[in-house]
Protein backbone atom coordinates (compact mmCIF):
# COMPACT_ATOMS: atom_id res chain seq x y z
CA UNK A 1 0.00 0.00 0.00
CA UNK A 2 1.25 3.00 -0.97
CA UNK A 3 1.92 5.55 1.47
CA UNK A 4 0.78 9.72 1.73
CA UNK A 5 3.62 12.48 1.52
CA UNK A 6 2.97 13.06 5.44
CA UNK A 7 4.73 10.57 7.78
CA UNK A 8 1.74 10.77 10.30
CA UNK A 9 0.18 7.84 10.97
CA UNK A 10 -3.29 7.03 8.80
CA UNK A 11 -6.24 5.66 10.57
CA UNK A 12 -7.54 2.79 8.26
CA UNK A 13 -11.13 1.20 8.26
CA UNK A 14 -13.48 -0.94 6.30
CA UNK A 15 -17.35 -0.68 5.71
CA UNK A 16 -19.60 -3.06 4.41
CA UNK A 17 -22.74 -3.32 3.38
CA UNK A 18 -24.62 -6.49 2.85
CA UNK A 19 -26.32 -8.18 -0.04
CA UNK A 20 -29.68 -6.20 -0.98
CA UNK A 21 -32.95 -7.35 -2.84
CA UNK A 22 -33.45 -6.38 -6.54
CA UNK A 23 -37.41 -5.89 -7.36
CA UNK A 24 -36.77 -9.17 -8.52
CA UNK A 25 -36.09 -10.73 -5.47
CA UNK A 26 -32.80 -11.77 -6.52
CA UNK A 27 -29.31 -10.34 -4.58
CA UNK A 28 -27.17 -7.89 -6.19
CA UNK A 29 -23.71 -8.60 -5.40
CA UNK A 30 -22.21 -7.05 -1.86
CA UNK A 31 -20.21 -4.27 -2.21
CA UNK A 32 -17.17 -2.88 0.24
CA UNK A 33 -16.26 0.11 0.89
CA UNK A 34 -12.52 1.07 1.72
CA UNK A 35 -11.95 3.97 3.60
CA UNK A 36 -8.28 5.97 4.31
CA UNK A 37 -8.63 8.53 6.59
CA UNK A 38 -5.33 10.77 7.73
CA UNK A 39 -6.82 11.44 11.61
CA UNK A 40 -3.93 13.88 11.98
CA UNK A 41 -4.74 16.58 10.30
CA UNK A 42 -4.73 20.18 12.02
CA UNK A 43 -8.23 20.56 12.76
CA UNK A 44 -8.70 23.34 10.85
CA UNK A 45 -8.27 21.91 7.69
CA UNK A 46 -10.39 19.58 5.91
CA UNK A 47 -10.29 15.78 6.30
CA UNK A 48 -9.53 13.98 4.00
CA UNK A 49 -11.21 10.12 3.10
CA UNK A 50 -10.46 8.54 0.09
CA UNK A 51 -12.01 4.86 -0.35
CA UNK A 52 -12.79 2.44 -3.14
CA UNK A 53 -15.90 0.70 -4.55
CA UNK A 54 -15.68 -3.31 -6.18
CA UNK A 55 -18.08 -6.14 -6.09
CA UNK A 56 -16.04 -8.73 -4.95
CA UNK A 57 -15.97 -12.56 -6.02
CA UNK A 58 -14.36 -13.99 -2.51
CA UNK A 59 -13.44 -11.54 -0.08
CA UNK A 60 -9.69 -10.72 0.25
CA UNK A 61 -8.17 -9.89 3.09
CA UNK A 62 -6.57 -6.29 4.50
CA UNK A 63 -3.90 -5.43 6.71
CA UNK A 64 -5.21 -2.75 8.91
CA UNK A 65 -2.82 -0.84 11.44
CA UNK A 66 -2.04 -2.76 14.66
CA UNK A 67 -1.67 -5.93 12.53
CA UNK A 68 -5.36 -6.98 13.00
CA UNK A 69 -6.74 -8.26 9.57
CA UNK A 70 -10.48 -6.86 7.97
CA UNK A 71 -11.43 -7.84 4.40
CA UNK A 72 -12.02 -5.61 1.55
CA UNK A 73 -11.51 -5.81 -2.06
CA UNK A 74 -9.47 -4.52 -4.81
CA UNK A 75 -10.26 -0.97 -6.39
CA UNK A 76 -11.91 -0.21 -9.81
CA UNK A 77 -12.29 3.23 -9.09
CA UNK A 78 -10.76 5.70 -6.73
CA UNK A 79 -12.78 8.57 -5.28
CA UNK A 80 -11.57 11.40 -2.96
CA UNK A 81 -14.04 13.18 -0.07
CA UNK A 82 -11.62 16.20 0.32
CA UNK A 83 -9.86 18.89 -1.90
CA UNK A 84 -6.90 16.66 -2.14
CA UNK A 85 -6.98 14.73 -5.43
CA UNK A 86 -3.57 12.64 -4.49
CA UNK A 87 -5.05 9.46 -3.68
CA UNK A 88 -3.18 7.89 -0.38
CA UNK A 89 -4.05 4.53 -1.54
CA UNK A 90 -2.17 2.70 -4.08
CA UNK A 91 -3.62 0.25 -6.55
CA UNK A 92 -2.44 -2.42 -5.31
CA UNK A 93 -5.29 -5.45 -5.09
CA UNK A 94 -5.85 -6.89 -1.32
CA UNK A 95 -5.79 -10.67 -1.72
CA UNK A 96 -7.37 -13.43 -0.21
CA UNK A 97 -6.05 -14.64 3.30
CA UNK A 98 -4.48 -17.92 3.46
CA UNK A 99 -1.78 -19.96 5.05
CA UNK A 100 0.50 -21.87 2.61
CA UNK A 101 -0.10 -25.03 5.10
CA UNK A 102 -3.57 -25.51 3.83
CA UNK A 103 -3.03 -25.03 0.07
CA UNK A 104 0.15 -28.05 0.09
CA UNK A 105 -2.36 -30.77 0.36
CA UNK A 106 -4.83 -29.81 -2.01
CA UNK A 107 -1.83 -28.63 -5.04
CA UNK A 108 0.40 -31.83 -3.78
CA UNK A 109 -2.14 -34.90 -4.65
CA UNK A 110 -3.79 -33.80 -7.81
CA UNK A 111 0.13 -32.44 -8.89
CA UNK A 112 1.01 -36.05 -8.23
CA UNK A 113 -1.13 -37.10 -11.63
CA UNK A 114 1.12 -34.91 -13.43
CA UNK A 115 4.44 -36.73 -11.82
CA UNK A 116 3.17 -39.84 -12.69
CA UNK A 117 2.68 -38.60 -16.66
CA UNK A 118 6.75 -37.65 -16.47
CA UNK A 119 7.56 -40.87 -14.90
CA UNK A 120 6.03 -42.46 -17.37
CA UNK A 121 7.89 -40.85 -20.74
CA UNK A 122 11.29 -40.90 -18.20
CA UNK A 123 10.99 -44.80 -17.37
CA UNK A 124 9.82 -46.24 -20.74
CA UNK A 125 13.39 -44.96 -22.20
CA UNK A 126 14.73 -47.46 -20.19
CA UNK A 127 12.58 -50.25 -20.10
CA UNK A 128 12.56 -50.23 -23.77
CA UNK A 129 16.19 -50.97 -23.11
CA UNK A 130 15.66 -53.56 -20.89
CA UNK A 131 12.54 -54.90 -22.63
CA UNK A 132 14.76 -55.95 -25.42
CA UNK A 133 17.76 -57.45 -23.51
CA UNK A 134 17.74 -61.45 -23.97
CA UNK A 135 20.20 -61.21 -21.19
CA UNK A 136 18.21 -58.77 -18.93
CA UNK A 137 14.51 -58.85 -20.39
CA UNK A 138 13.65 -62.35 -18.11
CA UNK A 139 11.53 -62.82 -20.81
CA UNK A 140 11.18 -65.32 -24.06
CA UNK A 141 9.47 -62.38 -26.24
CA UNK A 142 12.15 -59.97 -26.19
CA UNK A 143 13.09 -59.93 -29.62
CA UNK A 144 10.24 -56.91 -30.46
CA UNK A 145 9.90 -55.29 -33.80
CA UNK A 146 9.90 -52.12 -34.30
CA UNK A 147 6.17 -51.48 -35.09
CA UNK A 148 5.86 -53.63 -31.45
CA UNK A 149 8.61 -51.64 -29.79
CA UNK A 150 6.14 -48.57 -31.24
CA UNK A 151 3.39 -49.72 -29.48
CA UNK A 152 5.03 -49.73 -25.78
CA UNK A 153 6.12 -46.41 -25.82
CA UNK A 154 3.23 -45.10 -27.28
CA UNK A 155 0.85 -47.24 -25.94
CA UNK A 156 -0.04 -44.82 -22.84
CA UNK A 157 -0.42 -41.90 -25.47
CA UNK A 158 -3.03 -43.53 -27.22
CA UNK A 159 -4.67 -44.54 -23.97
CA UNK A 160 -4.29 -40.73 -22.57
CA UNK A 161 -6.20 -39.73 -26.16
CA UNK A 162 -9.03 -42.11 -24.87
CA UNK A 163 -8.75 -40.94 -21.52
CA UNK A 164 -9.60 -37.22 -22.32
CA UNK A 165 -12.07 -38.24 -24.83
CA UNK A 166 -13.83 -40.67 -22.16
CA UNK A 167 -13.60 -37.26 -19.80
CA UNK A 168 -15.59 -34.93 -22.15
CA UNK A 169 -19.00 -36.40 -20.95
CA UNK A 170 -18.27 -37.62 -17.91
CA UNK A 171 -15.82 -35.00 -16.14
CA UNK A 172 -18.86 -32.76 -14.92
CA UNK A 173 -20.42 -35.48 -13.30
CA UNK A 174 -17.77 -37.25 -11.52
CA UNK A 175 -16.47 -33.84 -10.39
CA UNK A 176 -12.86 -32.63 -9.95
CA UNK A 177 -12.13 -35.06 -6.97
CA UNK A 178 -13.58 -38.01 -8.23
CA UNK A 179 -11.95 -37.64 -11.32
CA UNK A 180 -8.57 -37.71 -10.03
CA UNK A 181 -9.74 -40.40 -7.37
CA UNK A 182 -10.34 -42.77 -11.11
CA UNK A 183 -6.91 -41.60 -12.72
CA UNK A 184 -5.07 -42.92 -9.58
CA UNK A 185 -6.71 -46.43 -9.86
CA UNK A 186 -6.15 -46.60 -13.28
CA UNK A 187 -2.50 -45.69 -12.82
CA UNK A 188 -2.48 -48.20 -10.34
CA UNK A 189 -4.31 -50.88 -12.42
CA UNK A 190 -2.26 -50.25 -15.27
CA UNK A 191 1.11 -49.92 -13.57
CA UNK A 192 0.46 -53.36 -11.89
CA UNK A 193 -0.79 -55.30 -14.87
CA UNK A 194 2.65 -53.47 -16.84
CA UNK A 195 5.05 -54.88 -13.82
CA UNK A 196 3.58 -58.38 -14.14
CA UNK A 197 3.00 -58.36 -17.82
CA UNK A 198 3.35 -62.09 -18.67
CA UNK A 199 3.16 -61.48 -22.42
CA UNK A 200 3.55 -58.59 -25.22
CA UNK A 201 -0.61 -58.70 -25.56
CA UNK A 202 -1.03 -58.00 -21.16
CA UNK A 203 1.96 -55.16 -21.33
CA UNK A 204 0.04 -53.11 -24.40
CA UNK A 205 -3.46 -53.59 -22.31
CA UNK A 206 -1.43 -52.34 -18.75
CA UNK A 207 0.32 -49.41 -21.09
CA UNK A 208 -3.28 -48.40 -22.39
CA UNK A 209 -5.24 -48.53 -19.11
CA UNK A 210 -1.82 -46.31 -17.57
CA UNK A 211 -2.54 -44.27 -20.63
CA UNK A 212 -6.61 -43.71 -19.30
CA UNK A 213 -5.04 -42.71 -16.23
CA UNK A 214 -2.92 -39.63 -17.92
CA UNK A 215 -5.89 -38.66 -19.47
CA UNK A 216 -8.04 -37.90 -16.35
CA UNK A 217 -5.46 -36.71 -14.52
CA UNK A 218 -4.14 -34.33 -16.84
CA UNK A 219 -7.82 -32.96 -17.15
CA UNK A 220 -8.85 -32.97 -13.88
CA UNK A 221 -5.65 -31.79 -11.92
CA UNK A 222 -5.48 -28.48 -13.53
CA UNK A 223 -9.17 -28.25 -12.78
CA UNK A 224 -9.40 -29.05 -9.21
CA UNK A 225 -5.93 -26.97 -8.31
CA UNK A 226 -7.60 -24.02 -10.36
CA UNK A 227 -11.10 -23.85 -8.78
CA UNK A 228 -9.51 -24.69 -4.70
CA UNK A 229 -6.70 -22.52 -4.34
CA UNK A 230 -6.21 -18.66 -3.62
CA UNK A 231 -6.85 -16.56 -7.41
CA UNK A 232 -3.83 -14.98 -6.10
CA UNK A 233 -0.85 -17.98 -6.50
CA UNK A 234 -3.82 -20.11 -8.97
CA UNK A 235 -0.47 -19.37 -11.78
CA UNK A 236 2.31 -20.23 -9.38
CA UNK A 237 0.31 -23.35 -8.49
CA UNK A 238 -0.77 -24.84 -12.09
CA UNK A 239 3.11 -24.20 -13.19
CA UNK A 240 4.35 -25.93 -10.45
CA UNK A 241 2.26 -28.71 -11.44
CA UNK A 242 3.92 -28.51 -14.76
CA UNK A 243 7.25 -28.94 -12.76
CA UNK A 244 6.02 -31.82 -11.52
CA UNK A 245 5.75 -33.53 -14.73
CA UNK A 246 9.52 -32.10 -15.30
CA UNK A 247 10.58 -33.62 -12.32
CA UNK A 248 8.69 -36.90 -13.26
CA UNK A 249 10.44 -37.30 -15.72
CA UNK A 250 14.07 -36.86 -13.75
CA UNK A 251 12.53 -39.86 -11.55
CA UNK A 252 12.03 -42.07 -14.74
CA UNK A 253 15.27 -41.43 -15.43
CA UNK A 254 16.89 -41.94 -11.98
CA UNK A 255 15.03 -45.52 -11.51
CA UNK A 256 16.05 -46.81 -15.38
CA UNK A 257 19.66 -46.02 -14.19
CA UNK A 258 19.98 -47.94 -10.83
CA UNK A 259 17.55 -51.01 -12.78
CA UNK A 260 19.16 -50.96 -16.10
CA UNK A 261 21.23 -54.21 -15.17
CA UNK A 262 18.84 -55.92 -13.47
CA UNK A 263 17.18 -59.30 -14.58
CA UNK A 264 13.91 -57.77 -15.66
CA UNK A 265 14.39 -54.14 -14.69
CA UNK A 266 11.83 -53.11 -17.09
CA UNK A 267 8.96 -54.72 -14.48
CA UNK A 268 10.93 -52.46 -11.43
CA UNK A 269 10.78 -49.37 -13.49
CA UNK A 270 7.18 -49.59 -14.45
CA UNK A 271 6.05 -50.90 -11.21
CA UNK A 272 7.44 -48.31 -9.33
CA UNK A 273 4.59 -45.98 -10.05
CA UNK A 274 2.25 -47.85 -8.34
CA UNK A 275 3.54 -46.38 -5.03
CA UNK A 276 3.00 -42.88 -6.56
CA UNK A 277 -0.48 -43.82 -7.66
CA UNK A 278 -1.30 -44.98 -4.36
CA UNK A 279 -0.65 -41.72 -2.55
CA UNK A 280 -2.50 -39.63 -5.02
CA UNK A 281 -5.74 -42.27 -4.10
CA UNK A 282 -5.58 -41.95 -1.16
CA UNK A 283 -4.36 -38.34 -0.93
CA UNK A 284 -7.39 -37.49 -2.75
CA UNK A 285 -9.74 -39.30 -0.88
CA UNK A 286 -8.74 -36.99 1.98
CA UNK A 287 -9.51 -34.00 -0.20
CA UNK A 288 -12.87 -31.78 0.11
CA UNK A 289 -14.58 -31.62 -3.29
CA UNK A 290 -14.10 -28.85 -5.59
CA UNK A 291 -16.49 -25.70 -3.99
CA UNK A 292 -16.69 -24.72 -7.43
CA UNK A 293 -17.85 -27.58 -9.02
CA UNK A 294 -20.63 -28.25 -6.27
CA UNK A 295 -21.98 -24.91 -6.70
CA UNK A 296 -22.14 -25.89 -10.34
CA UNK A 297 -23.88 -28.59 -10.04
CA UNK A 298 -26.61 -26.80 -7.48
CA UNK A 299 -27.48 -24.44 -9.65
CA UNK A 300 -27.77 -26.97 -12.73
CA UNK A 301 -30.66 -28.20 -10.54
CA UNK A 302 -28.74 -31.69 -10.48
CA UNK A 303 -28.95 -31.53 -6.75
CA UNK A 304 -30.58 -29.65 -3.47
CA UNK A 305 -29.45 -25.67 -3.38
CA UNK A 306 -29.73 -25.80 0.13
CA UNK A 307 -27.47 -28.93 0.65
CA UNK A 308 -24.78 -28.36 -1.93
CA UNK A 309 -24.10 -24.88 -0.57
CA UNK A 310 -23.90 -26.47 2.67
CA UNK A 311 -20.94 -28.37 1.39
CA UNK A 312 -19.38 -25.84 -0.62
CA UNK A 313 -18.63 -23.80 2.75
CA UNK A 314 -17.69 -26.73 4.37
CA UNK A 315 -14.99 -27.65 1.11
CA UNK A 316 -13.69 -24.28 1.53
CA UNK A 317 -13.34 -24.12 5.33
CA UNK A 318 -11.10 -27.12 5.31
CA UNK A 319 -9.19 -26.12 1.65
CA UNK A 320 -8.75 -22.55 3.60
CA UNK A 321 -7.53 -23.91 7.15
CA UNK A 322 -10.48 -22.80 8.69
CA UNK A 323 -13.28 -23.92 11.64
CA UNK A 324 -15.97 -25.99 9.45
CA UNK A 325 -18.08 -23.61 8.60
CA UNK A 326 -17.00 -20.51 9.51
CA UNK A 327 -18.31 -17.26 8.66
CA UNK A 328 -16.18 -16.14 6.42
CA UNK A 329 -15.87 -19.32 4.36
CA UNK A 330 -19.61 -18.89 4.20
CA UNK A 331 -19.33 -15.32 2.99
CA UNK A 332 -17.19 -16.18 0.04
CA UNK A 333 -19.10 -19.44 -1.17
CA UNK A 334 -22.80 -17.02 -0.70
CA UNK A 335 -20.81 -14.17 -3.28
CA UNK A 336 -19.65 -16.99 -5.26
CA UNK A 337 -23.10 -18.41 -5.71
CA UNK A 338 -24.27 -15.15 -6.67
CA UNK A 339 -21.89 -14.99 -9.40
CA UNK A 340 -21.84 -18.72 -10.59
CA UNK A 341 -26.32 -18.08 -10.40
CA UNK A 342 -25.53 -14.70 -12.75
CA UNK A 343 -22.99 -16.60 -15.45
CA UNK A 344 -25.01 -19.65 -15.84
CA UNK A 345 -28.20 -17.47 -16.54
CA UNK A 346 -26.61 -15.56 -18.59
CA UNK A 347 -25.52 -18.29 -21.11
CA UNK A 348 -28.73 -19.97 -20.78
CA UNK A 349 -26.88 -23.12 -20.75
CA UNK A 350 -29.39 -25.96 -21.59
CA UNK A 351 -26.93 -28.88 -21.02
CA UNK A 352 -25.60 -29.24 -24.65
CA UNK A 353 -22.60 -31.64 -24.89
CA UNK A 354 -21.68 -28.95 -27.54
CA UNK A 355 -22.40 -26.04 -25.69
CA UNK A 356 -18.29 -25.56 -25.73
CA UNK A 357 -18.67 -24.66 -29.69
CA UNK A 358 -21.17 -21.59 -28.50
CA UNK A 359 -20.71 -17.91 -27.10
CA UNK A 360 -17.71 -17.52 -24.32
CA UNK A 361 -17.10 -21.16 -24.20
CA UNK A 362 -16.03 -21.11 -27.59
CA UNK A 363 -13.83 -17.95 -27.20
CA UNK A 364 -12.19 -19.87 -24.63
CA UNK A 365 -11.59 -23.16 -26.41
CA UNK A 366 -10.22 -20.62 -29.03
CA UNK A 367 -7.66 -19.40 -26.08
CA UNK A 368 -6.94 -21.99 -24.54
CA UNK A 369 -7.00 -24.91 -27.50
CA UNK A 370 -5.09 -22.51 -29.57
CA UNK A 371 -2.24 -22.45 -27.18
CA UNK A 372 -2.01 -25.83 -26.35
CA UNK A 373 -2.12 -26.76 -30.30
CA UNK A 374 1.12 -24.23 -30.82
CA UNK A 375 2.75 -25.44 -27.70
CA UNK A 376 2.79 -28.75 -29.84
CA UNK A 377 3.09 -28.00 -33.37
CA UNK A 378 6.44 -25.36 -32.79
CA UNK A 379 7.97 -28.97 -32.95
CA UNK A 380 8.38 -29.80 -28.73
CA UNK A 381 7.99 -33.60 -29.14
CA UNK A 382 10.78 -33.88 -31.31
CA UNK A 383 13.01 -30.55 -30.03
CA UNK A 384 12.72 -31.52 -26.36
CA UNK A 385 13.95 -35.34 -26.84
CA UNK A 386 17.07 -33.92 -27.41
CA UNK A 387 17.40 -31.48 -24.30
CA UNK A 388 18.44 -32.18 -20.67
CA UNK A 389 15.44 -32.16 -18.19
CA UNK A 390 17.53 -30.72 -15.69
CA UNK A 391 17.98 -27.72 -18.17
CA UNK A 392 13.79 -27.91 -18.29
CA UNK A 393 13.37 -27.75 -14.89
CA UNK A 394 15.51 -24.69 -14.47
CA UNK A 395 13.68 -22.81 -16.70
CA UNK A 396 10.32 -24.02 -15.52
CA UNK A 397 11.10 -22.96 -11.64
CA UNK A 398 11.53 -19.62 -13.53
CA UNK A 399 8.28 -19.57 -15.02
CA UNK A 400 6.87 -20.51 -11.77
CA UNK A 401 8.48 -17.53 -10.14
CA UNK A 402 7.61 -15.11 -12.38
CA UNK A 403 3.95 -16.26 -13.93
CA UNK A 404 2.03 -14.04 -11.19
CA UNK A 405 4.24 -11.24 -11.36
CA UNK A 406 4.91 -10.52 -14.98
CA UNK A 407 1.59 -11.97 -16.28
CA UNK A 408 0.57 -14.89 -18.97
CA UNK A 409 0.59 -12.52 -21.94
CA UNK A 410 4.71 -11.22 -21.39
CA UNK A 411 5.89 -15.01 -20.72
CA UNK A 412 3.92 -16.06 -23.89
CA UNK A 413 4.76 -13.71 -26.12
CA UNK A 414 8.59 -13.60 -25.08
CA UNK A 415 9.02 -17.31 -24.84
CA UNK A 416 7.37 -18.10 -28.17
CA UNK A 417 9.46 -15.47 -29.77
CA UNK A 418 12.87 -17.12 -28.56
CA UNK A 419 11.41 -20.44 -30.09
CA UNK A 420 11.05 -18.81 -33.19
CA UNK A 421 14.62 -17.41 -33.40
CA UNK A 422 15.97 -20.81 -32.37
CA UNK A 423 14.12 -22.88 -34.39
CA UNK A 424 15.68 -20.38 -37.25
CA UNK A 425 19.12 -21.02 -36.16
CA UNK A 426 18.23 -24.46 -35.83
CA UNK A 427 17.86 -24.41 -39.19
CA UNK A 428 20.60 -22.26 -40.21
CA UNK A 429 23.02 -24.42 -38.66
CA UNK A 430 21.96 -27.44 -40.93
CA UNK A 431 22.01 -25.26 -43.90
CA UNK A 432 25.02 -23.32 -43.89
CA UNK A 433 26.04 -23.35 -40.23
CA UNK A 434 26.99 -26.36 -39.71
CA UNK A 435 31.11 -25.94 -38.87
CA UNK A 436 30.09 -24.20 -36.23
CA UNK A 437 28.57 -26.81 -33.43
CA UNK A 438 28.10 -24.18 -30.86
CA UNK A 439 25.30 -22.79 -32.67
CA UNK A 440 23.27 -26.00 -32.51
CA UNK A 441 23.89 -26.23 -28.80
CA UNK A 442 22.83 -22.64 -28.20
CA UNK A 443 19.92 -22.80 -30.06
CA UNK A 444 18.86 -25.74 -28.60
CA UNK A 445 19.33 -24.19 -24.93
CA UNK A 446 17.24 -21.48 -26.22
CA UNK A 447 14.85 -23.09 -27.04
CA UNK A 448 14.40 -25.30 -23.87
CA UNK A 449 14.28 -21.53 -21.94
CA UNK A 450 11.97 -20.29 -24.03
CA UNK A 451 9.51 -23.35 -24.17
CA UNK A 452 9.54 -23.82 -20.50
CA UNK A 453 8.93 -20.26 -19.28
CA UNK A 454 5.80 -19.96 -22.05
CA UNK A 455 4.09 -22.62 -23.63
CA UNK A 456 5.70 -25.36 -21.26
CA UNK A 457 3.61 -24.49 -17.90
CA UNK A 458 1.48 -21.49 -19.03
CA UNK A 459 -0.75 -22.96 -21.79
CA UNK A 460 -2.01 -25.24 -18.89
CA UNK A 461 -2.30 -22.20 -16.76
CA UNK A 462 -4.18 -20.60 -19.19
CA UNK A 463 -6.44 -24.10 -20.32
CA UNK A 464 -7.51 -24.27 -16.43
CA UNK A 465 -8.64 -20.87 -16.05
CA UNK A 466 -9.96 -19.33 -19.08
CA UNK A 467 -13.39 -21.61 -19.69
CA UNK A 468 -16.49 -20.60 -17.97
CA UNK A 469 -17.77 -22.94 -14.90
CA UNK A 470 -20.69 -24.61 -16.94
CA UNK A 471 -18.23 -25.66 -19.98
CA UNK A 472 -15.46 -25.77 -17.76
CA UNK A 473 -15.10 -29.80 -17.71
CA UNK A 474 -15.99 -30.54 -21.23
CA UNK A 475 -13.52 -27.63 -22.52
CA UNK A 476 -10.85 -28.56 -20.37
CA UNK A 477 -10.93 -32.58 -21.77
CA UNK A 478 -10.92 -31.21 -25.73
CA UNK A 479 -7.96 -29.15 -24.67
CA UNK A 480 -6.38 -32.32 -23.37
CA UNK A 481 -7.55 -33.88 -26.49
CA UNK A 482 -6.26 -31.46 -28.50
CA UNK A 483 -2.69 -31.42 -26.77
CA UNK A 484 -2.61 -35.43 -27.01
CA UNK A 485 -3.71 -34.88 -30.62
CA UNK A 486 -0.90 -32.89 -31.93
CA UNK A 487 1.41 -34.51 -30.02
CA UNK A 488 0.58 -37.74 -31.38
CA UNK A 489 0.80 -36.12 -34.88
CA UNK A 490 3.97 -34.41 -34.32
CA UNK A 491 5.60 -37.16 -33.04
CA UNK A 492 4.62 -40.07 -36.08
CA UNK A 493 5.22 -37.26 -38.51
CA UNK A 494 8.34 -35.74 -37.70
CA UNK A 495 11.17 -38.39 -39.20
CA UNK A 496 8.77 -38.89 -42.35
CA UNK A 497 9.45 -35.00 -43.19
CA UNK A 498 12.67 -34.57 -41.74
CA UNK A 499 13.34 -37.36 -44.73
CA UNK A 500 11.24 -35.31 -46.92
CA UNK A 501 12.16 -32.08 -46.13
CA UNK A 502 15.71 -32.14 -44.94
CA UNK A 503 16.42 -31.12 -41.02
CA UNK A 504 17.23 -27.19 -42.66
CA UNK A 505 13.71 -27.09 -44.20
CA UNK A 506 11.89 -29.01 -41.35
CA UNK A 507 13.26 -26.79 -38.53
CA UNK A 508 12.79 -23.65 -40.93
CA UNK A 509 8.71 -24.92 -41.01
CA UNK A 510 8.64 -25.09 -37.23
CA UNK A 511 10.12 -21.61 -37.06
CA UNK A 512 7.69 -20.31 -39.20
CA UNK A 513 4.51 -21.83 -37.06
CA UNK A 514 6.52 -20.06 -33.97
CA UNK A 515 6.31 -16.73 -35.71
CA UNK A 516 2.36 -17.46 -36.51
CA UNK A 517 1.83 -18.41 -32.57
CA UNK A 518 3.37 -15.08 -31.80
CA UNK A 519 0.62 -13.29 -33.57
CA UNK A 520 -1.69 -15.71 -32.03
CA UNK A 521 -1.11 -14.84 -28.60
CA UNK A 522 -0.54 -10.63 -29.41
CA UNK A 523 -3.85 -10.58 -31.08
CA UNK A 524 -5.80 -13.41 -29.53
CA UNK A 525 -4.91 -14.53 -26.31
CA UNK A 526 -5.73 -12.05 -22.92
CA UNK A 527 -4.09 -11.03 -19.88
CA UNK A 528 -5.65 -12.93 -16.89
CA UNK A 529 -2.93 -12.18 -13.61
CA UNK A 530 -4.60 -11.54 -10.47
CA UNK A 531 -8.21 -12.39 -11.93
CA UNK A 532 -10.33 -14.61 -9.69
CA UNK A 533 -11.89 -17.29 -12.12
CA UNK A 534 -15.04 -15.75 -12.18
CA UNK A 535 -14.23 -12.21 -13.05
CA UNK A 536 -12.22 -13.76 -15.90
CA UNK A 537 -15.63 -15.28 -17.33
CA UNK A 538 -17.55 -11.68 -16.57
CA UNK A 539 -14.82 -8.93 -18.18
CA UNK A 540 -12.29 -11.27 -20.76
CA UNK A 541 -15.35 -13.45 -22.32
CA UNK A 542 -18.32 -11.29 -22.67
Amino acid sequence: MACSASIRPLFTFTLSHSRSQSQSGHPKNPKSLFFNCDTNQNPSSKSTCHYKAKTPIFSKPLLVSGGKRGFSVGAQREFSTGGDDESLISDATYQEAFSWSSVILPFVFPALGGLLFGYDIGATSGATISLQSAELSGTTWFNLSAVQLGLVVSGSLYGALLGSIVAYPIADFLGRRRELITASALYLLGGLITAYAPGLGVLLVGRLLYGLGIGLAMHGAPLYIAETCPSQIRGTLISLKELFIVLGILLGYFVGSFQINAIGGWRYMYGLSTLIALLMGLGMSSLPPSPRWLLLRAVQDKVSLQEYKEKAILALSKLRGRPPGDKLSERQIEDTLVSVKSAYTDQKSKGNLLEVFQGPSLKAFIIGGGLVFFQQITGQPSVLYYAGSILQLLMTWIAVLKVDDLGRRPLLIGGASGLALSLLLLSAYYKILGGFPLVAVAALLLYVGCYQISFGPISWLMVSEIFPLSTRGRGISLAVLTNFGSNAIVTFAFLPLKELLGAENLFLLFGAIALLSVLFIVLIVPETKGLSLEEIESKILK
